[in-house]
């Protein structure tokens, strides 16, 4: 933003008007010997010393040897926009300072409007000569001080009222947004608002208190940003995190030994922003305040879970090889699988157990690599511990009660139900909670378990891919081909019905670029829905993923995901599961693979952890086999479809056993 300057010349007297030719001349030669600052700015230079008078006026640098910015013409117009900016603070600044002064004696007005910087025209541009004598220079890049002010402190305004924290008389406060897609400018808005707070200064040597919290501007601030966060958020009080209050702090306070607490502290800046993005996304804070933090506090179990997660993102962020982190790693591992032990001994503490032992499970998801070698009890082990003690806690019948609807959904059992649901297509059969989620599917009053708030796909859809988990269970045991199509069939009609009043998916942000958590799951319930066609179909005898309707379902998928944000502030890594489902069916120069490609660029490092990382890893290995077959020799020749290499077999066969959610 720059302000134009103009100055005004007084008209020519006669002894300018009768001059010659040669002596105009010689009135509009230029000096070539000012310095290089009025050059750029085209302005006469006084050529004083050690600063000309222009530039000690406006409190800029005086460079009377040629600069290094004068001979690029880039730097040059961008040392002229910022002399250009210098300039027009200053200007404001003595605008501010004339309202203080003028304002002793009598009120400012109410309220005015300020020019934006398309037509802003300051007439004191047009003054400048007026001013040009004074010797007041301002430092615009260091902090103000009450010595810089001296000239406008009086005895009925002393300086301790100046620098209060008090708000001044009158405040401009221009606000300009600019939205980018994809790092493309495509909205730009700027708002002037005029808050006047006079009121008549104390005598002086009165002591002022701090700055209020409530008030009539503060309260309308306020007001707005709960109507916003109303609008846009899903519900912020959604789940039962059954830590009591919400901690207002993020400090820890758990006595630990030196190198715990270094982890503690990775594990709060690194890990803790990493897990459960779609929550955060809507309930900004809940992670942390309702239930990390808390659970580090009140339950040791949960503490050694985090500290060896801790150890195992560091180990692998930093890319350590030794004992020391290995042993960090392991102690805090068994010190884990230890207290939930004993605490399953005593038959005591189940919700608490409950929690470390979910932590266990979905925390892997987040950090390690695909290549992780150290011992561990597989996720499918600790989930049985969890089974039990869900059923301990009564939870499958509190959710479903009908006659007692909840205010609050159980966040346990909403993360059991996602691991559940999820981890029984790794391992094709049927969850274990099936049941519970056919009930809730069917209910007109009482249907959300929460999966929508927690993981971004909407329950109805979570539901149905249950029943899918179910009917390959089925098949195993041996259904025949007849019923089996007809289940898909059925069950094909039922996801449409979840579709019904879902418009396309659009980029989901709002007009002044934030995030709208609302569109971003109805994305996130599209790329699901459609990822759980897709594993429907592989279900129907002579699948293959060379079929026309496959290849339509992945090319749509792909579209959906387009709409996802990308890069380490997305949400790609919340998406493992449906990547993992539709690229395994994308075929050789399918548009699905060049896009994963670019999303896992775009991640980074990030792209290396977590299920997202073993789902890379999995599906370049799915590829591989797929393309070798399509290419044989064999499969040249014969007429028969393609088989299917499916990536649950290639799991098997490298002796993978992940949880990819």
């Amino acid at each position: 933003m720059a302000a134009a300057t103009s100055t005004k010349t007084k008209p020519a007297s006669k002894a300018g008007a009768n001059a010659t030719p040669k002596q105009k001349t010689q009135m509009h030669r230029r000096s070539r010997t000012g310095c290089y600052t009025c050059r750029l700015r085209r302005k006469k230079c006084d050529e004083g010393s050690p600063m000309c008078t222009a530039c000690k006026h406006l409190g800029l640098c005086c460079e009377y040897k040629r600069p290094m910015w004068w001979s690029n013409n880039d730097a040059r117009r961008k040392h002229k926009d910022d002399i250009k900016m210098i300039i027009k603070r200053k200007k404001l600044s003595e605008k501010s300072s004339h309202t203080i002064q003028t304002s002793m004696n009598s009120p400012p007005g109410l309220s005015h409007s300020l020019p934006t910087s398309a037509t802003f025209s300051d007439p004191l541009d047009r003054t400048r000569s007026a001013s040009i004598d004074s010797h007041f220079a301002f430092g615009f890049n260091s902090p103000q001080s009450a010595h810089d002010f001296t000239p406008f402190t009086t005895p009925q305004m002393p300086p301790d009222f100046m620098f209060s924290p008090f708000s001044p008389y009158e405040i401009d406060v221009k606000t300009e947004r600019q939205m980018f897609v994809n790092d493309i400018p495509t909205l730009r808005e700027s708002t002037t608002s005029t808050f006047s707070t006079y009121q008549t200064p104390p005598p002086p040597g009165t002591i002022l208190p701090s700055f209020p919290l409530e008030g009539e501007w503060t309260e309308q601030v306020y007001s707005e940003r709960r109507e916003s966060l109303t609008e846009e958020t899903l519900n912020v009080n959604f789940f039962d995190f059954s830590h009591g209050p919400t901690m207002n702090s993020r400090q820890v306070a758990i006595e630990l030994d030196e190198g715990d607490q270094r982890l503690l502290d990775h594990f709060i800046q690194f890990v803790l922003p990493t897990i459960f993005p779609i929550l955060e996304s809507n309930q900004h804070g809940s992670v942390s305040s309702d239930l990390i933090l808390p659970a580090l506090q009140s339950n040791k179990g949960y503490l050694h879970c985090c500290l060896s997660i801790a150890a195992q993102h560091y180990k692998a962020a930093m890319g350590l090889q030794g004992e020391e982190i290995d042993g960090d790693i392991m102690r805090h591992r068994y010190a884990t699988i230890s207290s939930l032990c004993d605490a399953l001994n005593r038959d005591e503490n189940h919700q608490e157990i409950l929690e470390a032992a979910l932590g266990l499970i979905f925390f892997q998801c987040c950090v390690g690599r695909f290549d992780d070698s150290l011992p561990d009890i597989p996720w499918h082990q600790h989930f049985q511990a969890a089974i039990s003690l869900v059923q301990k806690l009564d939870l499958p019948r509190i959710v479903s009660d009908p006659n007692e609807p909840l205010t609050q959904a159980p966040f346990n059992m909403t993360l059991t139900s996602w691991i559940d649901i999820l981890g029984a297509t790794m391992q094709g059969r049927a969850p274990t909670f099936a049941h519970t989620y056919r009930e809730k599917h069917l209910s007109p009053t009482n249907s959300s378990l929460g999966l929508r708030e927690l993981m971004g796909c909407e329950d109805r859809v979570m539901y149905l891919i249950s029943e899918i988990a179910c009917l390959e269970a089925l098949k195993k045991d041996g259904m025949d081909d007849i019923t089996l199509c007809q289940h898909v069939h059925v069950l094909g009609d039922q996801i449409g019905l979840t579709e019904l009043s879902d418009a396309a998916p659009t980029l989901p942000f709002n007009a002044n670029g934030s995030l709208s958590p609302k569109q971003l799951t109805k994305n996130i319930t599209a790329a699901f829905r459609l990822a759980a066609r897709i594993y429907l179909c592989s279900l129907v005898p002579g699948f293959s993923p060379a079929q026309a309707s496959c290849i339509g379902l992945v090319e749509k998928l792909t579209q959906t995901l387009q709409h996802i944000p990308s890069g380490t502030a997305g949400f790609d890594r919340s998406l493992s599961w449906v990547y993992l489902v539709g690229g395994s069916v994308s075929v050789a120069g399918s548009s699905f693979r060049a896009f994963f490609e670019d999303r896992i660029a775009q991640l980074g490092d990030l792209a290396n952890f977590g299920s997202f990382g073993r789902v890379a890893c999995l599906l370049r290995e799915v590829w591989l086999q797929a393309d070798q077959q399509a290419t044989s020799p064999i499969s040249a020749t014969s007429e028969a479809p393609q088989q299917y290499v499916h990536w649950r077999d290639v799991m098997q066969m490298k002796g993978w056993d992940y949880l990819l959610i």
